[in-house]
């Protein structure tokens, strides 16, 4: 359903949203190719294929490794920034539609507290402007 909305609303399907979620919350604002394969349920050829289209679409970017020739990074366009910020607007109108109004105040609260216990405390991943 969030996935559908998504793309209705912005043009994007929703393993492109997660993939300029993930670039766009890296401190340098790119990611290695690798750890898109690791964060996604895609094969390695498949995150390759889901670039090469968000490439040819304007959104992301390839950049090579100044120290190691086998490393590419994908870094996020202007265009795909401006992706980001609208396809996240519209995510979370979902996830507050669909998912938080059907819960109570004391309900969100817990549910709160209960996601933030699966995130490690060291995460020092930075979070979007938006």
């Amino acid at each position: 359903l969030l996935g559908k909305e998504l793309e209705e609303a912005v043009g994007i399907p929703l393993a492109w949203y997660g993939v300029l979620l993930h670039v766009g919350r890296s401190p340098a604002g790119m990611r290695p190719m690798n750890e898109l394969v690791n964060a996604t349920a895609f094969t390695s050829g498949g995150v390759t294929r889901l670039v090469d289209r968000m490439e040819q679409a304007g959104m992301v970017e390839r950049r090579p490794c100044a120290t190691d020739r086998r490393v590419q990074y994908v870094a996020l366009t202007p265009a795909g920034w401006g992706m980001l910020r609208r396809a996240t607007e519209i995510h979370l109108q979902g996830i507050e539609r669909h998912m938080v109004s059907r819960l109570e105040p004391e309900e969100v609260r817990q549910l709160d507290h209960l996601l933030a216990r699966l995130v490690p405390s060291g995460d020092k991943e930075e979070r979007l402007p938006i």
